[in-house]
This record gives C-alpha cells, structure tokens and sequence, in this order.
C-alpha cells in the first residue's frame, strides 16, 4: 500500500445488532473497491473477515477484524466486530482502534437489542457514531419507519444524508439528500450510475436537506446567523459542520444500501471520504507520563516520537502470537526497539504489517492515526502501551466485563491436562475476556466467561488450534460440612504386635463453633497430665487433617469447635501417630452423633434490568430458591439484589438473556455457607459418590 497522511485515513468500526449484515457490508466494500476480486457470502464461508474455522462454521462473527482499503487517495480501515453478546471483549477491543463507529441497523427488523447496546456503548466511551439501514433489498423493509424509530429513540442528532431509491425488491439507489444526486445501481458492473432525483421523491428529499441544514447549523454560531438571517448554507459548509457535529457526536448521520447486492457501497464511501471524521478529530487518548506521574490527553499526531497501543492479540498456531495495534503519536518503521511501558521491558519490532482478515501485507511504515500488526512480541499483551523508550507514556488499559459463566474443562483422552493448561493460557492472551484457573479443592480446570457460546468457542478452539478435544461441564459445587448438635465422644486406638504396640486415647466434645467462623476452633482442656503436652499438637493435627472430608458426602468440615478434655497415655507404645489416629477416630465417631449436614455457598448477586422484566426476574429468583434483600432504581433501569444458592445460578447467564432478550446484567460475589434443605442432600450425596467413581 502507498504511504497516506493522517489526514487521509478513515477508521470505521463496524457494530450494531448480530445479523444485522456487518460482515457483508465489510465484504461489499472491499469488493466494491475492488481490494478482493469476488464477492464472498457469510453462508458460503467465503469472507475475508470471518476467516476462523469456527466462523465459517456458526455462521457469525466471533473475534474484531482489520479490513483496510484504499477509495480515491484515502485509506479506510475498517474493524468488522462481532454483534453476539457474548463476544462483548471483542467489541470493546475492535471501538478502542476506531474513530467513528457505523451501527449497522436491518430496514426489515429496526432496533434490535444490540443497536441499542451498540449506542450506549459509543456513548459510554464517546465515540462518534453514524448508522447504515441496510437490507433495503429485502421484503418488508420501511427506511421512513426505521429512521423515525432511530430519531425517536435517540433524539434530534439522527440526520439521514441519504436516501432510497425503490423498496424490497425494487430497491435500486441511493440519493445523496447533501448534494441532491441520485444513483442507480448497474447490477451487471456494481457500478451506480448517475440519474436525476425521482420525480416522487423531490419534495421528500428537499424536505430531508432542510432537516439537514437545520441540524449542521446547530453546530455552528456562524452557520446559526446565516441560517436564521435567510442566507444559503454551502455544500460546502454543510460537510464542514457534518464532520464536526459527527466528530462532537452531536450529530449522527444516516445512510442506507443492500451488503448483499452491493447497492450503495458508492454513496457509502463518499460519505465516508465526506462526512467521517480523520483521526485528528478522534478524542485525545487518556495517558500517565511515567516521568511526571501526571495524566494527559494526548491527541493523535504524526509530530513527536511513536506510541502506540496493543488492541487485539491473535493466537495463530504457526506463525505464533501476531499483536495489533494503533499509532497514537509518530511513526514507526521494522527493526525498531520500542519500550513496553506497562512492563518496563524492551521489544525488538523486526516486520511490520497490515492485516486484512487473515491476509498480511508488508510494510515498512505505520503512522499515527493508522492500524498495523507485529509478531512474536515477547512481553506484551493486550491493552498494553509500547512506545519510543524517550517518551515514557502508558495509555489507559481497556475495562473488560467480569465473567459470568464457569465450566470446567475435562480432556476426552487421558493426559491431555498439560496441552489444555498451554492452549489455555495462548487463548487467555487472546481474549482477556475469559479467566482460567484450577481449582484446588476439585482438581478442575476452570473456565470463566461471558456465556455458554463463548465458552463452546473456546472448546472447539482449543481442537482446531492445539488439537486438544474436551467436554465442557458444570463445575462441582465447592459443598462444605457441619454439625448441628453437641458430641462427646472417646477416640481409642490401641494395637498390639510384637515390640513396640500403638496406644492413643483421647476424649473431645464437639460442637457448633459458637462464634460461626468457618474455621476450626481447637481447645485444649486436659488437666492433670491424661494426654501429655507433647501429643496435643499431634491430636490436633489429626483432627484438622479429618475435617478436609467429612462423614455425609466427604466434603470439608467448617463452623467445628472441638475441645479436648481427656484421654490416656501409654509410656511406651504411644506416638505422635497413635493420637492422630484415635483423634480421627472420635471426629468419626463424635460428627455423625452430632447430627452432621451439608452446607451450600450462597452467592449475591444484583441483577439490573429494564422495568418490564422486573416480574419476570424476581419470579425466577424465587424459583431458585433465593430471597430478594432489596431494590434500587439505576441509569433507568431497576436493580435487584438477592441472595441465591451457587447451586441454582451455573447457567444464570444464558437465562438472564433469555429472560430480557439479552437487556438484563448481573455481577455475583460470594456471601456465605448455609445448610442445604435436606430434601436435596441424598440426591448431592448420590452424584458425588457417582463422581468420585469415575474418578477411580
């Protein structure tokens, strides 16, 4: 590719609703550019930025993709990002490496949970943001109905700039309302040619332009007084004020096309060239000086020594790990040391590139306000800054969600656990959004997502990419042991067999720790000798060995107090091992006179949802066996924070979604221990003692 300026660079992230068409509008531009020579189909498995194995295979994207080309002397980058929630990470990766998002919106279904989610989040990170109604081509398809649902439910700032020519079927162009052209679409070359506006549509169009002019002059003081002194406003001066209303996000264009038939794709790109703000007009990047310890904004410029930020990390197999990132300040060329700030420690950048989808082009410069690729960082991950080593600067890490799915990994083939713990960790770099960990209590493998298809991918990831096959299942429910009532109970171990015998003897109360601590509480309150001083770390060794499996289903034992009070000893044949024995034998003895049980984790968890699902959540919390502590009104929506058994909310993930049709959160942190109903303790016993024999 040719060398650009910044100001010749337009970074367009690619976001809204899943199967709304994101992936064939990346598609459509590439090949209307003619930067790819056929145009690929998301059924086929055909497109260049759904290249995953998996992809291809569900049919939707699962990770952000880089997909740059060239229209008329400017460079456009765009980032295709995926519209399924559970794949939240690689939208907040993919909007970190642009300056405008495009919220593609289905003329056939109009806002969709993912447009709104879509919005929210530019608005959350201040991102400009424009839409593009597409699909016009299919039945049942209204842009006057769709664009007054976008303008209803975001406000004044939604201005159409475009319009369409023909529905469903007869869908055949667009108008540009600015300019006042329309063009036909050729479906022989792909090409739009030039046609006056329609008859029909004239009146409707003038009408637009002045919404338009009335919206632009808004922006401006100077525009304001041209407008209301009766003056003519510019072409001009309207895309002027566009990219700066756009820029501002006071002003949310609105275009319009068919990804599939490749109609508009022209008009799109010119106001893509016309109307979408350069990256000199993206927001300053929030930044710690490490010299100084102060924050700064920094805005992006050619000027100054490189930085840049690391926004997505791709695990490929052969080539090793390819980190993607963005120049903020300078430029920077192969066979550079850069600092990797985060860490303090240098990296070696022998080649550079450029990716589109899976295909890399060599570069021998990036600048800023641009997106590139290295490989084989040694130290750098994710989210981090790496920088000329004279400019010490760290640009603000990205806030990924917390998990809120946990399934534990189990190999299909014996000894496959080490290949599992390495892919793992190559996926962990690669998605920050999931956490792995092994579970010491159960020997697991854990790990934590945004949902069950998120999870899955990980799964078949973990075949296609490191030739590991696994199962996903629910992880064990960490269960704890108590008693109920008091005990007191004797603890005798004595064996005889030539030479030296075994004597231990030991007497201990037990009972429920009275202060409710989980811990065991051991006392001693022998007198006069029974156990001698030097047994009694050896009685309560043995006892804190027995509780790590209790007497029910073998769990560990909490909440304990155990008193030692009496016992007898041998002056020969007693051992540290004799009174850890006799001391195992009286937790035996005195847990299951004591009434033993189980006990469960309780979780808290605080659900935030839109009012009209407010019945439906607490119904379901009910059912699971919760109680609800309280509720408060948040952002317009309702929060509800409860107690629930851990038990009960494996997949509170995936039925919050279908609950609130993907418009319900929730966030979970452990409280407490809390016996179990004891109508539900034989069937926990049964599949623990099913679990331990499949262990055997």
């Amino acid at each position: 590719m040719k060398e650009y300026k910044i100001k010749n660079l337009r970074n367009v992230g690619i976001i809204g609703h899943s199967g709304t068409g994101k992936t064939s509008l990346a598609e459509a531009l590439l090949f209307y550019t003619k930067s790819i020579d056929r145009l690929g189909k998301v059924e086929d498995g055909t497109t260049t930025t759904d290249f995953d194995a998996e992809e291809k295979k569900k049919q939707i994207s699962l990770q952000a993709a880089v997909a740059p080309f060239a229209y008329k002397d400017i460079k456009i980058n765009l980032v295709d990002v995926p519209g399924y929630f559970d794949f939240v990470g690689e939208q907040i990766q993919g909007m970190r490496a642009v300056d405008v998002a495009t919220i593609v919106v289905s003329a056939a279904s109009g806002i969709e949970v993912g447009t709104d989610k879509a919005w929210d989040y530019c608005n959350k990170i201040k991102l400009p943001r424009t839409f593009f109604i597409n699909k016009m081509d299919r039945d049942h398809t209204d842009y006057d109905k769709v664009f007054a649902q976008l303008k209803e439910k975001y406000g004044m700032s939604v201005i159409p700039i475009q319009y369409p020519v023909g529905k469903e079927e007869n869908f055949r162009g667009v108008i540009n309302i600015i300019s006042n052209r329309a063009r036909i679409h050729d479906p022989k070359t792909f090409e739009m040619k030039e046609a006056p506006v329609p008859e029909d549509l004239v009146d409707k169009v003038a009408e637009l332009r002045e919404m338009i002019v009335e919206s632009v002059a808004q922006t401006d003081e100077v525009l304001m007084e041209k407008y209301f002194g009766g003056e003519e406003i510019t072409m001009q001066e309207i895309y002027d004020a566009l990219i700066k209303g756009c820029a501002s996000g006071d002003i949310a264009p609105v275009m319009c096309g068919s990804a599939t038939k490749a109609i508009g794709m022209s008009t799109l790109l010119e106001d893509i060239v016309e109307c979408f703000p350069t990256p000199e007009h993206a927001i300053p990047q929030k930044a710690l000086m490490m010299d100084t310890g102060e924050t700064e904004y920094i805005p992006l410029s050619e000027e100054g020594p490189f930085s840049g930020f690391v926004f997505k990390t791709v695990a490929d197999p052969f080539v090793g790990k390819i980190s993607l990132f963005r120049v903020i300040t300078g430029f920077i060329k192969p066979d550079t040391v850069v600092l990797n700030t985060n860490q303090e420690k240098t990296e070696k950048i022998s080649t550079l590139i450029f990716l589109r989808g899976k295909n890399q082009t060599l570069t021998d410069k990036i600048i800023a306000g641009d997106i590139g690729a290295v490989t084989k960082l040694q130290y750098t991950r994710t989210g981090e800054t790496i920088s000329d080593p004279k400019f010490r600067v760290i640009y603000d890490k990205f806030n990924f969600p917390t998990p809120t799915m946990t399934m534990s990994v189990v190999p299909k083939a014996k000894g496959d656990e080490d290949k599992i713990s390495s892919g793992l960790q190559r996926l962990v770099e690669e998605d920050p959004t999931f956490t792995m960990e092994r579970d010491k209590e159960t020997a697991e493998i854990l790990v934590s997502g945004q949902g069950d298809t998120h999870l899955e991918i990980l799964a078949s990831r973990l075949k296609s990419k490191f030739g590991v096959d696994v199962e996903l299942r629910k992880p064990r429910i960490p269960y704890r042991e108590t008693i109920k009532k008091k005990s007191d109970v004797q603890g005798k171990h004595k064996k005889q067999s030539g030479g030296h015998g075994q004597y231990g003897d030991v007497k201990i109360i037990f009972e429920p720790r009275p202060d409710g601590v989980d811990e065991m509480l051991f006392v001693d309150k022998v007198v006069g000798g029974a156990v001698p001083r030097n047994f009694i770390p050896a009685v309560e060794k043995g006892l804190r060995e027995s509780i790590k499996e209790g007497i029910v289903a073998g769990y560990p034992v909490i909440k304990l107090q155990a008193t030692l009070y009496d016992g007898s000893f041998h002056a020969v044949d007693s051992s540290e091992m004799a009174f850890k024995v006799a001391a195992n034998l009286a937790f035996k003895k005195g847990m299951e006179l004591a009434s033993p049980t189980l006990l469960e984790p309780i979780i808290k968890v605080s659900v935030t949802v839109p009012d009209e699902y407010m019945g439906d959540i607490m119904g379901d919390i009910n059912k699971k066996r919760g109680r609800v502590l309280g509720m408060e009104p948040v952002d317009g929506k309702q929060m509800v924070v409860a107690e629930v058994p851990l038990s009960e909310m494996q997949t509170y993930a995936t039925d919050l979604r279908s609950m609130t049709q993907a418009r319900g959160e929730f966030t979970m942190e452990f409280s407490r221990y809390e016996e179990v109903p004891a109508s539900e303790i034989p069937k926990i016993v049964e599949e623990t003692k099913k679990f331990k024999e499949s262990k055997e």
